[in-house]
């Protein structure tokens, strides 16, 4: 049973840690996205110099990912047979917490790229588009909300990352048949966005010192 939660968890890691933007700019534009603007993979960084098509298909390929994972980590768990083994047999809401970390994390330091990844924003939404999605959703209006109001991604994806864990705690119920709630899933719940806080350490930086780029502007994000 062990062995088959790592299985699964490790597999979580590698589909989330299919760099997307980077293959589909190698694929149709020839060139690195690594050596362009940011040096970024996200969506974001592609949007700007892969052009529109390929920004907006990395954004949706990267949220796939991220929902492919908690949804095939859910299925793999939901016909996995306790009695197989005498370990404890986790509850599913731990489940998909483990699957949604493993993803992102894939996603972040993906392998293939030497461990620098994207920042996890389509990624993270993805994953709890699965897992808790009236709070992504929410989240996601956040994100769009601040977006049209600052035209800063990087502002709206940090406070939108900041907002989640407020979403879900009020709009995502607890256990079914326990009434009580995952603690290992409110942890990833609040790590996720965390980390995508973290990953965004320059542009919090660039906001504060009033060097940003604001969406629409083919500099550096």
């Amino acid at each position: 049973m062990i062995l088959a939660h790592i299985v699964i968890a490790v597999a979580a890691y590698f589909l989330g840690s299919i760099p997307t933007g980077y293959l589909l700019v190698r694929i149709f534009r020839r060139q690195d996205i690594r050596s362009m603007g940011s040096g970024n993979i996200g969506a974001t960084n592609v949007l700007r110099f892969g052009g529109k098509g390929l920004g907006a298909a990395t954004f949706l390929l990267d949220v796939l990912k991220g929902s492919a994972a908690v949804w095939l980590g859910t299925v793999l768990w939901n016909n996995m047979p306790t009695a197989v083994s005498s370990a404890p047999h986790p509850d599913q809401a731990t489940f998909q917490a483990l699957t949604a970390l493993c993803c992102v994390l894939g996603h972040m330091f993906p392998v293939w790229l030497g461990f620098r990844g994207g920042k996890g924003v389509a990624t993270g939404f993805g994953v709890f588009l699965v897992a808790a999605p009236w709070a992504a959703l929410a989240a996601i209006g956040v994100f769009g909300i601040v977006l049209a109001i600052s035209r800063y991604v990087s502002l709206a994806s940090i406070i939108a990352a900041a907002s989640f864990p407020v979403f879900a705690w009020f709009l995502d119920p607890p256990e079914a048949g326990t009434g009580e709630r995952s603690l290992f899933f409110i942890a990833v719940q609040a790590a996720v966005p965390l980390l995508i806080i973290i990953k965004h350490h320059t542009n919090i930086r660039r906001l504060f010192n009033g060097t940003e780029a604001r969406f629409g502007a083919k500099t550096p994000a």
